[in-house]
């Protein structure tokens, strides 16, 4: 691009030196407020309809927000109108607040609580401008003339509310573009709304602080809400909220600090919809702090409803990859994280560390918490590994892969997964599975066999094919290495077994087993696999299997009985 970078200034870091946030923790989650249906509709390019608005709604209130920016009833009529369909419907549970925003204008004021009459509780949100640009180049006004703005705003908003005492009236100032104002400036003007609102402890207002264009890194906001905390008069009288833009992609990362500098209010949108490049994400923050232990007392429970809500009443898709709940966020492709993955799920599962807190690898929470299952986990592709290829076949058919059958089955998939190219699905796998391990019926079967033991296990069978039925007899310290025994002796072919696994599937009296054994023949590992209702006829098959792929891969059927 081209090198006009010097037309730009940095912002001005505050003078804090003694700054204390960064060594502060969040407690407790902060008061949420949504705008979803007033800042976040703005910026759409179809404003929501009536009906998209009530659905919002529903969900905003279903989650558990308590304040929700309803709307600019002076400025839009189908705004107005939806405020009073909220009220005269009686739509607004009782621990829920609207939030309505008016501009520091008596006509507009008069306008904003009209439409509010008889609502039982409600935030006023007025505001103006304050940054040197908007002071200068937008009003043309000196630091007085724009002080004046506010303080007759809040005068106009407390006497309109005079009219209506039925209402429970909260007062809410921004001094809109606070993080580009000059941080002395702007608490000299809330100071001087304070001084006509007169808020205590019992009765306090909320003084909203917009990075309403997002133009430092997220520590300078930071310091600038500290600032503004530590010299505002009445900070005991005042909540102090945050409406956070995302201009330079820190939008939730600037409100987090902001808590940690003093705030106690968050005003954002559900997955960050708002003007340019969005509001912070409230289920972003709200789920940052839930994965550092702390209740963010919102319901983000079923990410799907939110989204395909989000969604329909905007617009705007949900990327596979926003944070928390995109489609794709706790889905590992590579085969090192798939690994981990399965590792660690194995470790978080076992009896004795399932009070143990949560620690699994590429898994900042567990994807249970919002309603996904452990079958978006792990996807296979070209980039897995035998790690992911054993979680997904033990997650979808119980089988419990020996490392080094992972190892022979990994390239088989990886190849199989770049010839079609994407996703293989399980059932792909486990057909890959069976047909690399599982060959138990020819060129050789098991017909039948008898087992005994008298100190060491005897093994009688019955091994069938194209040439009929040939019985083999041998012994040795358990049921496999007495069957080796008695090929050796029949066929003349030296049989070692190397390893051996066995394991359940599934649970009661109908689940099988599934054998896995790994021999050595003639000096070449070759492994075998067999599932059966009986476990010593399920390894006997997984030997007779390895020794049909000894003898079809090295064409040594003049080794083998004439079966089939």
């Amino acid at each position: 691009m081209p090198a006009h970078h010097a037309k730009y200034r940095p912002s001005k870091p505050v003078q804090l030196s003694d700054r204390r946030w960064p060594d502060r923790i969040i407690e407790q989650a902060p008061r949420w407020a949504s705008v979803d249906l007033r800042d976040g509709n703005q910026a759409l390019r179809a404003p929501m309809t009536v009906a998209q608005k009530q659905q919002l709604w529903a969900l905003l209130v279903d989650i558990g927000v308590k304040e929700i920016e309803v709307g600019f009833p002076s400025a839009s009529q189908p705004d107005y109108d939806f405020v009073r369909w909220l009220i005269e419907e009686r739509r607004i549970p009782e621990d829920v607040t609207i939030q309505v925003l008016v501009q520091a204008r008596a006509d507009l004021i008069e306008r904003t609580f009209a439409a509010l009459d008889g609502v039982h509780r409600a935030i006023v949100h007025v505001y103006n401008s304050t940054s040197p640009v908007q002071r200068e180049w937008v009003f043309g006004a000196d630091r007085a003339g724009v002080k004046a703005i506010a303080v007759q705003g809040a005068e106009l908003v407390r006497d309109e509310a005079a009219k209506y005492p039925g209402t429970d009236w909260t007062f809410q100032y921004s001094p809109e573009s606070f993080s580009q104002t000059e941080p002395d400036y702007a608490v000299e003007v809330c100071n001087a709304v304070l001084d006509v609102w007169r808020p205590t402890p019992d009765n306090p207002c909320i003084l909203n602080l917009p990075a309403t264009v997002e133009s430092a890194s997220p520590n300078v906001f930071a310091d600038q809400v500290e600032w503004f905390c530590r010299h505002l008069e009445r900070r005991e009288s005042v909540c102090v909220s945050l409406h956070t833009h995302n201009d330079r992609g820190g939008a939730a990362a600037a409100a987090e600090l902001g808590l940690l500098a003093g705030a106690d209010r968050i005003e954002g949108t559900l997955l960050g919809n708002g003007e340019r490049t969005g509001n912070c994400d409230l289920v972003t923050l709200a789920m940052n702090l839930y994965s550092q232990g702390v209740d963010p007392r919102l319901d983000l429970s079923d990410p799907d409803r939110i989204i395909a809500t989000v969604e329909e009443c905007t617009g705007i898709a949900c990327h596979p990859r926003h944070p928390w709940i995109g489609e794709l966020v706790y889905t590992a492709f590579s085969g090192s994280h798939q690994d981990a993955i399965n590792k660690s799920l194995h470790h978080q599962r076992a009896e004795h560390n399932r009070e143990l807190p949560w620690q699994v690898a590429y898994l900042p929470i567990d994807p249970q918490d919002l309603g996904r299952n452990y079958e978006a986990v792990i996807r296979v592709n070209s980039q897995s590994g035998k790690g992911g290829i054993a979680f997904v076949l033990e997650r979808d058919y119980g089988l419990h892969l020996p490392r080094w059958a992972q190892v022979e089955l990994a390239p088989i998939v990886q190849r199989v997964s770049e010839e079609q190219g994407g996703v293989i699905d399980s059932a792909r796998i486990r057909e890959l599975f069976d047909a690399q391990f599982i060959h138990d019926r020819a060129p050789a079967r098991l017909g039948g066999y008898r087992l005994s033991r008298n100190g060491r296990d005897r093994i009688e069978a019955t091994i069938t094919g194209s040439a009929g039925e040939q019985r083999i007899s041998g012994d040795g310290d358990g049921a496999i290495a007495a069957f080796a025994d008695a090929w050796g002796r029949t066929f003349g072919q030296q049989v070692d077994v190397l390893d051996y696994r066995e394991h359940a599937i599934g649970a009661g009296t109908d689940a099988e087993a599934a054998a896995y054994v790994q021999l050595k023949i003639d000096g070449e590992a070759v492994a075998g696999a067999a599932i059966d209702r009986d476990t010593i006829s399920a390894s006997l098959k997984a030997v007779i299997s390895a020794l049909n792929r000894a003898a079809v891969s090295a064409a040594k059927a003049t080794r083998m009985p004439q079966v089939a």
